[in-house]
């Protein structure tokens, strides 16, 4: 071998080590951004908000930071849905109004087992929730039939179903909220896991919530209520399955590139089937805890936290061209949305700017996938 043939083959190879170190790096940018975007809207929100109250409101206290959680737990489990629709090169565009079905559906069958059977109380809830869960399955699961099977764009169908879903909740409730819950749905959507009553006289308590009155009350807060550990629950499943099953992988096999997913023997129909119908369930139970929270059925349950959801998923990095993401990024994302939303609140700032800085974090985070793409492909090209 020559002097020059050497020299060319280690020119190739410092090339090749500098390209993977660059690629690396820009890699890591794309997954760490919204991490460092959301400790920057931590520290930006604990400043500003002390600043503008004079330091009478701590963004960071415990009771905003239980509101916060509660505010996401509905766009995170319809995010988790979404993450593993998105991933699969998919869109669904039905769980807003399949989360009101869902609540209409568990508010109505709980009130008449309670009413015209006599139930008991416990199991009628029980069997309510899972009534509205099953019935938000149903709809995701012909979603996924017609998009398996006949091959019609996931957006046109799961647009078409959202009508659908939308008159079947409103002939259930007759365009109404569900009254007539017991206090048991009441209980479990506002009651918690801990109690902490702060200051003189106080403590923690396990389950059982004190019996108090005055100004004691006002300084109970509720650590992690009944819907945010029904969520975190959910989201350590949701993590484990996309992660850690082969469920997963095909997930990521199909977004990535569906001829060989099909040429690698993966189900891909029947795949898709299930994924849209696991998309039905956490919506669901998004479903089912908002009938325990506000102790009511509502139709509209679900509408303005479509989007919202979408962008949750979008935010925290997953692909809308399919084959990245992941339930983490969900979470991020979910949690920046909430982060906002609150911290403008406490600004005072007017509702419709809300709309407008979400709007501009989703555009910034489809930039980001967009770039990372667009400068690995060229660097490989070169």
């Amino acid at each position: 071998m020559t002097a020059e043939s050497q020299a060319e083959m280690t020119n190739a190879e410092v090339a090749s080590g500098r390209f993977i170190k660059q690629k690396q790096i820009i890699l890591l940018v794309s997954r760490v951004w919204a991490w460092v975007f959301l400790v920057g809207l931590i520290l930006f929100f604990t400043v500003s908000v002390s600043i503008a109250t004079g330091g009478s409101v701590n963004f960071l206290s415990l009771r905003n930071s239980q509101n916060i959680l509660m505010a996401i737990t509905p766009v995170l489990l319809m995010g988790l849905g979404q993450t593993f629709v998105i991933i699969a090169a998919g869109i669904d565009l039905s769980v807003g109004w399949i989360m009101g079905l869902s609540s209409v559906i568990s508010a109505l069958v709980i009130r008449d087992l309670i009413s015209t059977t006599g139930m008991a109380e416990t199991p009628a809830i029980i069997i309510g929730f899972a009534v509205g869960v099953f019935a938000a399955m149903i709809p995701g699961f012909i979603n996924g039939v017609i998009i398996a099977k006949l091959r019609i764009p996931s957006f046109i169908v799961t647009l078409g179903m959202s009508f659908i879903v939308r008159g079947v909740s409103f002939l259930f409730s007759g365009g109404n909220v569900v009254i007539g819950q017991p206090p048991g749905v009441r209980d479990f959507g506002n009651e918690s896991l801990l109690y902490l009553i702060s200051g003189e006289g106080g403590g923690l308590y396990f389950l059982q919530k004190p019996d108090v009155s005055g100004e004691i009350l006002q300084r109970l807060d509720r650590i992690f209520q009944w819907p945010v550990v029904v969520t975190f629950i959910t989201v350590g499943i949701a993590l484990f399955i996309l992660h850690k099953t082969q469920f997963g992988r095909h997930t990521y096999a199909i977004g990535g590139n569906r001829e060989a997913a099909l040429r690698a023997g993966v189900p891909v129909d029947r795949h898709t089937i299930m994924i849209y119908t696991l998309s039905g369930l956490t919506t669901g139970l998004a479903g089912v805890l908002h009938t325990a929270r506000y102790n009511g059925g509502s139709s509209i349950a679900g509408d303005t936290l479509l989007l919202s959801s979408i962008a949750a998923v979008i935010i925290g990095g997953v692909s809308m061209f399919g084959g990245h993401g992941s339930v983490a990024g969900t979470i991020i994302g979910s949690l920046i949305i909430a982060l906002m939303t609150s911290g403008l609140v406490m600004l005072s700032v007017q509702t419709y700017w809300q709309f407008i800085v979400v709007g501009i974090v989703v555009i910034l985070a489809v930039l980001m996938d967009q770039a990372r793409d667009l400068i690995i492909g060229r660097m490989e090209s070169q």
